[in-house]
């Protein structure tokens, strides 16, 4: 069956007619904040705008972003799975010391390489990008504080959006506060189609049937569940990135609202969805396309369009939902789409309707991380150069910049961990829930901010407790389910 994009079109207008017929529809309108507001006196040699300009490599400041300082105390709870209330200034149990007979611990600060963070871009630590938010924040303060749909949507937001939608080629797009609010605001938005096509509650065939991947994000799982909860969506979930398994599936699935929805790569073990298999059951089955393309954005393709530009297939992907907080070193999550997905859902994504929109310094800073990560062409070029280089140090079949070294047990793991974190490495333990039991790993992420030495530093350490020849790339038995 060839790919019937205008039932889909058709079935989000008559949704559309419905809330219009309710007077129900949402609206966005952007507010324009007075200049000044909130602004302090500056000196002119400090002037955030003075180091408002793209740069051709690295620069001091990136170091920020994968370099921490952690106290004495930290470290020993941290070392001696001690659990924390976060406070520095908490005694290290007595047992522990005696034991690690630890030195005096007061003002006493370790410096670690972050190798578990997912800044990958090493924008967090931008000038342009903290200068924007400090221009934004003397002249707005921290803006209206409402949900978008009262007096929380600025033209801050409406710019960030306006960039990500040509970024990701698509018509438009709708900020959320988080990925995670973005994906179910989604789903439950995509899971309303049904109902209001409908017009009460849909019959068995004329639900919304939703595909999802088994490794998929938490968020993703969480909103279809709400779907379903609903009556309005049922769930199918497929082994992880087989094919075969969602064939079958899609070809004995009597519904028509079809939705496929996959992380584009996947956060807990660093592999790619197959988008080009997935174009090819799209053309058969003609179901809505949807990508979480969370970790891909900004890092893959040529302009950072994320895995669709990677494998050129952006107009056969409906819907690219991502985030800010990930390679745009910010915060926010939103959904890139067309106009009409956008309206609804805005008018019934449940998580942003009753969200408070980012602060307006955070949107200012996500619009210049946008600009220098499509600038500084560089630092996608860095990053997977990390890549080849970690591949020749220890000819692991790394695939992305996200390294996924399963140990097996959570004792291995927790070993491993400590381990590297004497060495100076942070590289923390990935367990259950996390991640399926037996299954416990060392999760890698690579910056376009580390150098060639860390990665050899980091090898070397990581061959003294993990053998990579043993190691699993992913098990694909182990999965969740919705």
């Amino acid at each position: 069956m060839e790919v019937n994009g205008g039932a889909w079109d058709f079935w989000v207008e008559e949704a559309l007619s419905k809330l219009q017929s309710l007077n129900v529809l949402r609206s966005l309108r952007p507010i324009h904040l007075l200049a000044g507001a909130a602004r302090r006196s500056t000196s002119a040699e400090n002037s955030p705008s003075n180091l408002n300009r793209v740069f051709d490599g690295p620069n001091k400041w990136d170091r920020a972003s994968v370099e921490v300082e952690i106290s004495e105390s930290t470290f020993r709870k941290w070392l001696h799975d001690v659990p924390s209330s976060g406070d520095d200034n908490d005694v290290v149990d007595e047992v522990v010391r005696a034991d690690d007979k630890a030195e005096a611990i007061d003002g006493k600060l370790r410096k670690l390489i972050v190798f578990s963070g997912n800044d990958y871009l090493g924008l967090s630590s931008h000038p342009m990008v903290s200068n924007a938010a400090i221009e934004a924040a003397q002249e707005h303060g921290m803006g209206p504080r409402g949900s978008a749909l009262i007096c929380g949507y600025t033209t801050y937001h409406r710019l960030l959006e306006s960039s990500l939608a040509d970024l990701k080629r698509k018509e438009d797009c709708l900020l959320c506060p988080t990925g995670f609010s973005a994906n179910m605001a989604f789903m439950t938005a995509v899971g309303n189609v049904g109902l209001l096509v409908a017009g009460g509650k849909p019959s068995k065939d004329d639900r919304v049937a939703i595909f999802s991947d088994a490794l998929n994000h938490a968020s993703i799982i969480d909103g279809i569940r709400l779907a379903e909860r609903q009556g309005n969506a049922v769930a199918f979930v497929y082994r992880h990135a087989d094919m075969c398994h969602l064939d079958a599936l899609l070809s004995s699935c009597p519904m028509k609202k079809r939705v496929v929805v996959t992380d584009s790569l996947f956060s807990m073990d660093g592999d790619f969805a197959p988008m080009t298999e997935l174009v090819k059951l799209r053309k058969k089955h003609g179901f809505l396309f949807v990508i979480d393309d969370a970790h891909a954005t900004f890092v893959c393709g040529k302009n950072g369009g994320g895995a669709a530009e990677m494998f050129n297939c952006e107009a056969d992907v409906d819907i690219c939902i991502g985030t800010l907080s990930k390679a745009a070193g910010c915060h926010g999550g939103f959904i890139a789409c067309s106009k009409k997905w956008k309206l609804l859902i805005q008018s019934r994504g449940r998580s942003f309707i009753f969200s408070t929109s980012s602060p307006v310094p955070v949107a200012a800073a996500a619009h210049a991380a946008v600009n220098v990560a499509k600038n500084e062409t560089w630092r996608r070029s860095a990053i997977w150069k990390r890549v080849q280089e970690f591949r020749d140090l220890t000819g692991f079949p790394v695939e992305s910049h996200i390294i996924s070294l399963i140990v097996g047990s959570e004792n291995k793991a927790l070993q491993a961990s400590r381990h590297l974190l004497k060495l100076g490495f942070h590289i923390t333990a990935i367990r259950p829930p996390t991640v399926p039991a037996h299954s416990c790993r060392l999760r890698v992420t690579l910056s376009a901010a580390h150098t060639k030495d860390d990665l050899k530093k980091l090898t070397n350490a990581l061959s003294q407790c993990v053998d990579f020849q043993k190691i699993q790339v992913f098990n694909s038995n182990c999965y969740s389910k919705l």
